[in-house]
């Protein structure tokens, strides 16, 4: 290795780790930006390589942008709120029966407004419905942290990372339920049953709440059509094949036109909540990886792929998920996406092999506390109501729920 292949993946390296340990509380996109620009002031990636990295991205900016905003928009008509309180009196006291419901509303919000919504937005509303009674919290915040990622699978739009591995080349709606129907249903089950059991005895009891309900008003009420609107167009959008990123964006901009009508402050709530650093903080990964690229360390993907190629189908599919599932535990899963997705493109890989590698990106990341963008936001979310959890905590229980989701949902990939 030569010294400037040193420089840039130390760099690169750097850059990433201060993405998943922020140290000094400092941002994740002043990491990944920071060393993208480091590697260009450095001589170590040209100019243009980097401006080419950054514009590869513009769909998957888009589409963060866009759903983003659907989900600040509705948490600002408080219906995230609404449907805690409503799953709340619909548990009618059993925290079993609040458990599933809770599960399958974030199983549904991850399908429909990708998982980082839930990690995001549904669990802080969770957990305030959870406070007006005496029911152990951990669970059900648990429930949103692995959901997330398990149905993250179920439709294109359920998960960036979804647009990073395929990139242009998304399937359609049709194909794309035809090869992860089975699979991601299998992984919402397993999961659901896993967590199911490790929590049996806490969920075996009642609980009591008080207060009055969360009630909508009518303009709220229009606002929540407008959204779900939006959200059944980006799904029509992925079905004809029309680029999704675009489509969230746009969208997005007709339901906040649609809500400021009856609501003046929606656009400016939506503008300022808005986690715009999620744009850098990719368009800076996609610079690093193509920096490692040109350096030659992405070699090892591809030889994982080659050799997943050659053992054949079910060996290499469980080979290459367990090798995806580790890298994502070690680096995050939005690094290593980019990186699968370079290799698949450069290989022109079977398309089995492009799926078992989606497969574990999008559910490997329930192995580590660091493993996906939406663990992390899921992570930072719940610390900030005064609630820890540990990464041997979650690896624990991760290692419980990961195993049979993730080996059932490869082997079920057609």
């Amino acid at each position: 290795m030569t010294i400037s292949q040193a420089l840039l993946v130390g760099i690169s390296g750097a850059a990433i780790g201060g993405m998943l340990v922020r140290p000094f509380r400092s941002r994740e996109w002043v990491w990944t930006l920071g060393g993208a620009v480091a590697l260009v002031a450095g001589g170590l990636l040209p100019v243009d390589a980097a401006l080419a990295a950054i514009v590869r991205g513009a769909d998957v900016y888009a589409f963060l942008i866009g759903i983003m905003a659907l989900a600040e928009l509705a948490r600002h008509q408080r219906l995230f709120a609404w449907a805690a309180d409503r799953l709340l009196r619909a548990g009618r006291g059993s925290r079993g029966r609040l458990f599933l419901l809770v599960y399958g509303a974030g199983a549904l919000v991850t399908v429909v407004l990708s998982n980082d919504t839930t990690a995001v937005v549904l669990t802080p509303a969770v957990y305030a419905a959870l406070a007006r009674t005496k029911t152990d919290p951990l669970p059900y915040l648990f429930a949103c942290a692995f959901v997330a990622n398990a149905a993250s699978f179920v439709l294109p739009i359920s998960n960036p990372a979804n647009l990073v591995v395929f990139g242009h080349a998304l399937p359609m709606l049709r194909p794309w339920i035809a090869t992860f129907g089975f699979p991601a249903l299998a992984a919402v089950l397993l999961t659901y049953a896993t967590l199911r059991i490790a929590y049996a005895r806490t969920l075996a009891t009642s609980y009591a709440f008080d207060g009055d309900a969360v009630a909508l008003t009518r303009s709220q009420r229009r606002a929540a059509f407008v959204i779900a609107g939006a959200t059944l167009g980006l799904i029509v959008a992925a079905t004809l094949g029309v680029n999704v990123g675009y489509a969230a964006i746009g969208l997005a901009a007709l339901a906040i036109a649609a809500t400021a009508l009856d609501d003046v402050r929606a656009a400016r709530f939506v503008g300022r909540h808005l986690a715009w650093h999620v744009v850098p903080l990719v368009a800076g990964l996609f610079v690093i990886v193509v920096a490692l690229d040109r350096a030659g360390a992405l070699e090892l993907a591809r030889a994982a792929l080659l050799h997943a190629q050659s053992a054949g189908s079910v060996w290499g599919t469980l080979f290459l998920g367990g090798a995806v599932t580790l890298a994502s535990t070690l680096f995050n899963n939005l690094p290593v996406a980019l990186a699968g997705g370079f290799a698949l493109q450069t290989l022109h890989a079977s398309a089995h092999l492009s799926a078992a590698t989606l497969v574990a990106v999008d559910l490997g990341p329930n192995l580590s506390i660091t493993g996906s963008l939406a663990t992390v936001l899921w992570l930072i979310a719940i610390r900030r109501d005064g609630l820890e959890v540990t990464a041997w905590q979650f690896f624990r229980l991760g290692l419980a729920v990961v195993a049979p989701a993730l080996a059932a949902s490869l082997l079920l990939l057609r």
